[in-house]
């Protein structure tokens, strides 16, 4: 078979800026589309499964609509969804592909919608299917037709079917992909549907226009307005996303995928695909903010459990069903330009005191909102407990370095502390202890990590600046007046801040974006914390430069490479989105301390 126009001299599709891609999600899984209509990503069943689609990291696997010959890319998400459209300008007129994963998901079967439409012309498209299980190691067997448009088979250990395709046929020798050269009138449209799941699949594949309506259905009623927010279209977006990426169980990834470089050939690759228990609070500190409080509970569920079920041993991060991360791993694939491929991450061996205290942080918001059971209680006196017995060790910090005593570690799990103290229902016995151990707190803390300026340093023996040493202030560890506060954002500013792009700290003697890309979470970070002070100007430039550092679709990843303006790391970063729509919420009115 001829070589598609879209495919390397491999087979696999050749992968793209991290700004062209878009996220279909469904709440158990995410997929990557690119501009050429080609799926690169999809995990089945579950966000930490092995690929179906790997592409994206050198594997061949792919599912891919293209119309023929020349045309320029385009699309966008309809409003409170991750409905996307690919929009494709041709020679002769408009083409669009409307794709969706059918929502909300099953933890056990993913459906993939796609529906093309010939806008305004007739067309001819290319269409191709090739799963790959395992990250490539299970191509498609067991094919069978049933004459009717309805193709099953088997990749690695999973069912598929594939419904709406009457005239695809084995491609390449074999029967590990199946193409299609479909022709469309003006005006028509014609829909594929796509089911993997972990277990046999029902007698009939769904019914394209019911999956259709009860997916958009679901989504306009899982996003509320965000009205009462600036940029709206921008915070129901974040929102959207952060909806998109949090399961049945309550859990929230970091991202969709796993190893895509923060920096070319340096080594700095991970596995995303995990909850983190600070990402996790941190959508729910958002949310909490601008409404919307299914997730608020999703976050503070998962949390409640993990802390009721380990304790002072809380892990960082976890697999969405509450199971340990698994080992990090090399795989046996090209990688994406620029890095290499891997699954697993090494947080699994790490103590990371302050997700104690954004825990706390967590359940103080919900206890706001009445929102705070019996259980969720229970958590967060277990998490007060465990900041009292554990809080003078050396921790690998909300960065994830080497241990030490890290100033931001210990400030935030002060304001958890005191947030929870004020929070209604907390009782008096206990809200006297909590307040008295974040004095405690900040004090041990002031003595040992106060720079000679007046500002917070990284850790008792590490002068530096942080962005991480911003949040304190925000989330109430101290008063946005003392002095420690101001001093530090007035130093953070001038020295690890360009042109309103945010770093984290300084890694050495090199310029700032020689060593890693902005930060976009610090990006937002400071800008709550301008807001705090009341410099609302200063704050809405921050907002504004940092919202602008996606692409088209509207997804952040981690980094912002500044000079060649594009984005790096894992794709959609949750904990950006997050702070994106906190931003949108606080930035709409003047800061209300104390809260």
């Amino acid at each position: 078979m001829p070589q598609s126009p879209s495919e390397d001299e491999s087979g696999a599709f050749a992968p793209h800026p991290l700004r062209q891609y878009a996220l279909l999600a469904d709440g158990e899984r995410g997929i990557l589309v690119g501009p050429r209509g080609d799926f690169v990503w999809m995990c089945a069943p579950r966000w930490d499964s092995d690929a179906v689609f790997s592409s994206l990291i050198g594997g061949s696997g792919s599912y891919a609509i293209s119309p023929h010959g020349r045309f320029v890319w385009g699309g966008y998400y309809e409003d409170g969804s991750l409905i996307w459209r690919s929009r494709w300008a041709t020679q002769d007129g408009i083409v669009e592909c409307r794709e969706a994963l059918a929502f909300p998901g099953d933890p056990h079967r993913a459906i993939v919608l796609r529906r093309v439409i010939a806008r305004d012309t007739d067309t001819r498209l290319s269409v191709l299917l090739e799963p790959c299980a395992g990250f490539d190691q299970h191509p498609l067997k067991d094919l069978a037709h049933d004459g009717a448009g309805v193709w099953t088979g088997r990749t690695g250990d999973l069912y598929v079917r594939w419904s709406g395709s009457p005239h695809a046929r084995p491609a390449g020798g074999g029967d590990r992909r199946l193409s299609l050269d479909l022709s469309l009138p003006k005006g028509a449209h014609q829909d594929f549907v796509l089911e993997v799941g972990d277990q046999p699949l029902p007698d009939a594949p769904p019914d394209p226009g019911r999956a259709w309506e009860m997916t958009e259905a679901a989504w306009r009623d899982q996003v509320p307005a965000l009205d009462h927010t600036i940029a709206t279209r921008d915070a129901r977006h974040a929102y959207t996303v952060l909806r998109g990426l949090t399961g049945s169980a309550g859990g929230m990834v970091a991202a969709t995928t796993t190893s895509l470089p923060e920096r070319a050939e340096e080594g700095r690759n991970y596995d995303y695909r995990y909850v983190w228990i600070r990402d996790q609070c941190y959508a729910g500190h958002a949310v909490a903010a601008a409404g919307g409080h299914g997730l608020l509970d999703d976050a503070v569920r998962f949390t409640t459990a993990r802390l009721l079920d380990d304790g002072p041993a809380l892990a960082p991060a976890y697999r969405v069903d509450g199971r340990p991360i698994p080992d990090q791993h090399r795989l046996d694939l090209p990688g994406y330009p620029g890095g290499f491929d891997l699954v697993g991450n090494h947080v699994n061996q790490q103590f990371q005191l302050d997700a104690f205290g954004e825990a706390l942080l967590l359940f103080a918001d919900a206890a706001r909102h009445d929102r705070l059971d019996t259980d969720g209680w229970r958590a967060a006196r277990v998490g007060a407990e465990a900041i009292a017995r554990r809080w003078n060790e050396p921790d690998a910090g909300v960065w994830e370095l080497t241990p030490r005593p890290w100033t931001h570690s210990r400030l935030i799990c002060a304001a958890g502390l005191r947030a929870l103290a004020a929070a209604p229902g907390a009782g008096r016995r206990q809200s006297a202890d909590w307040s008295a151990l974040a004095d405690r707190l900040v004090a041990h803390t002031s003595a040992n990590s106060l720079h000679s300026t007046g500002r917070w340093q990284r850790s008792p023996d590490d002068p530096g600046l942080d962005g991480a040493l911003l949040l304190p202030p925000i989330r109430g560890a101290l008063p946005a007046d003392d002095p420690r506060t101001a001093a530090t954002l007035r130093a953070y500013t001038e020295q690890l801040t360009d042109d309103h792009f945010a770093y984290r700290f300084r890694h050495d003697d090199r310029p700032l974006g020689a060593a890693e890309g902005a930060f976009l979470l610090c990006g937002f970070v400071t800008a709550l914390a301008e807001h705090q002070q009341g410099h609302e100007a200063s704050a809405y430039r921050w907002f504004e430069r940092n919202r602008a550092a996606c692409g088209p679709p509207g997804l952040f990843s981690e980094e912002y490479d500044v000079t060649q303006r594009q984005m790096r790391g894992n794709l959609p970063q949750a904990f950006v989105h997050a702070l994106l729509l906190e931003c949108a919420t606080r930035l709409a009115e003047p800061w209300h301390h104390g809260s």
